[in-house]
């Protein structure tokens, strides 16, 4: 028999691309604005699941909302059971895309990589480069599908695969683990269930397979989670330990009532005249729906048990509410709104020390990964946009007329805001400069470890003081700041010439650790002197 398989291959490698690209277009026209919609709106589980739900409906990708979310808990701005919320909304979100294949438009789809191409070659501007690729993706996603199907049609003719049908119509735990390993290996539960939709309609699998290889996919989903976990952060293994328990279970559920949910499939899409494909669709939305109702009234007995499963402190939920700069007080008490914004500053200041110490352990941690790094660049995309929230609250602000006194703190509050942004600029950084030495799979001596460690120790101290000193304006704390300030820089300057020697005498053996080196410690005493800056701000009337 002759099998296309690089129709097969090569229209599945197209279909799973134009997934992504097209994740990838619709998570960057959205913007950091997905993460503060995260942030603000899941104070409630119901909520959590909601935003859970539509967030990854924009970004057809559950992976991707569970790794924004696992960036909040970890930098203390969101609880597990918010998160457990997101991840119970993101089952359900999920399901969209095969619901987008059941409504076979495929032989539209050149049009659509026509137009996004267009728009990507000619656009001039960001947000239209963004849109190309969200059209263009969702064109390649069908027309990988499409020739993928046509190709997938023969398969079912197989003798090899015509058995494994069978047994899986009669033994659907084989679909189930199919399922499971099939998600697991290439990491998208659509692209599976999308295969699925379309050899069951060319007849290739009947549909109690069908419905329990989606099953499958569902367990096979979770398996991303985990690996992203190992040897992570508590926040990343607890999320994942509330996905993978969630799925489980339900998984189990939905199997042991397979052969009547199948029924009940059979019936509701019968009456609504579903195609085949379609009623793959239904059969995952329902599913992954009546789940989540299932479990929700259960969702702190389910992080309960996963914090026993797992055990360890939960970092300190930092309450960062950007509620709190409303558009009203700073015209009608312009005083009042400049401590408001004053407040935020303080918490923007709590979750830059956090990311700090988060880089210091992405330096320390010789396992960590991609997932560390990530986790970083969320809490800075926070960092961010605090200080535009901020900043625009300022502005406000200033508008106003001023006393001499709110003129200062208000010149104050800027300055302490953009110092603020700048540390989070240069733990970033950092965080690159040891990116580049894990891929090099190199490390720093012992002893350029233990220069750093002192040098982090004295910037917590100083960023500590620094606040405080905005805060109290305690002129003896300020001189003390400046003494700390000069051995910052002699530490700086003393590392430097020890990491010289250590080259000289050939301890340091890697070129890219004893290249970057030299910028981290730049980084480090430039991160000091955003303190200081504060610190002057404060009394920079004394002057």
């Amino acid at each position: 028999m002759n099998i296309s398989w690089d129709a097969i291959l090569g229209g599945f490698g197209l279909f799973i691309f134009g997934i992504k690209f097209m994740g990838d277009g619709l998570k960057s026209l959205a913007g950091d604005k997905l993460r503060e919609y995260i942030d603000k709106y899941t104070t409630k589980p119901i909520m959590a699941v909601l935003i859970g739900t539509v967030i990854t409906v924009i970004i057809q990708s559950s992976s991707a909302t569970t790794a924004i979310t696992i960036g909040l808990v970890r930098a203390g701005l969101m609880k597990l059971e918010q998160a457990a919320g997101i991840v119970m909304g993101a089952n359900i979100g999920t399901t969209i895309t095969a619901f987008i294949i059941g409504l076979k438009i495929e032989k539209f789809a050149l049009f659509f990589v026509c137009a996004g191409a267009l728009i990507i070659c000619f656009g001039n501007k960001k947000k239209l480069h963004y849109l190309g690729q969200v059209i263009l993706g969702f064109g390649l996603l069908f027309y990988g599908l499409r020739i993928m199907g046509d190709a997938l049609k023969t398969l079912k003719d197989l003798p090899e695969f015509v058995t494994f049908a069978h047994a899986a119509g009669e033994q659907p735990i084989l679909a189930l683990l199919a399922g499971t390993v099939m998600t697991g290996i290439i990491q998208s539960s659509s692209a599976v269930i999308g295969v699925v939709q379309k050899i069951y309609e060319a007849g290739g699998m009947s549909l109690m397979a069908s419905v329990a290889f989606v099953f499958g996919s569902n367990i096979g989903t979770t398996i991303t989670g985990i690996f992203a976990a190992i040897g992570g952060s508590l926040a990343a293994k607890r999320t994942a330990g509330v996905h993978t328990l969630f799925n489980v279970v339900g998984t189990i559920i939905g199997m042991m009532f397979l052969g009547v949910y199948v029924s009940i499939v059979v019936y509701l899409t019968g009456l609504l005249k579903l195609s085949p494909m379609m009623q793959i669709a239904f059969a995952h939305i329902i599913f992954n729906l009546v789940t989540t109702l299932l479990f929700f009234p259960f969702l702190k007995q389910m992080c309960a048990i996963v914090r026993k499963l797992i055990p360890g402190n939960e970092p300190e939920k930092l309450d960062v509410n950007i509620d709190e700069l409303n558009d009203i007080l700073p015209h009608q008490l312009p005083s009042s709104a400049l401590n408001v914004s004053k407040e935020v500053i303080l918490k923007m200041s709590h979750v830059v020390e956090r990311n700090v110490k988060e880089s210091q352990k992405y330096l320390m941690n010789h396992k960590a990964g991609a997932e560390d790094k990530e986790n970083i660049l969320q809490a800075e995309g926070i960092i961010n946009g605090l200080d535009h929230k901020i900043v625009d609250y300022l502005l406000l602000i200033s508008k106003e007329e001023l006393n001499e006194s709110d003129f200062q703190e208000y010149s104050l509050n800027l300055q302490v805001v953009k110092n603020l942004e700048r540390i989070g600029d240069l733990t970033v950084n950092l965080s690159e400069f040891y990116e580049m030495v894990k891929e090099d799979k190199s490390n720093f001596t012992k002893e350029a470890v233990e220069e750093l460690k002192a040098m982090y120790e004295l910037f917590y101290h100083m960023l500590n003081s620094t606040m405080e000193i905005y805060t109290t304006k305690d002129y003896a704390k300020f001189e003390a700041l400046l003494e700390d300030e000069n051995y910052m820089d002699l530490l700086e300057y003393e590392s430097r010439q020890r990491h010289f020697e250590r080259m000289r005498d050939g301890k340091c053996s890697s070129m890219i650790s004893g290249s970057v080196y030299c910028d981290i410690l730049s980084n480090m005493e430039r991160m000091a002197d955003h303190c200081c800056n504060i610190a002057k701000a404060v009394f920079a009337d004394k002057k």
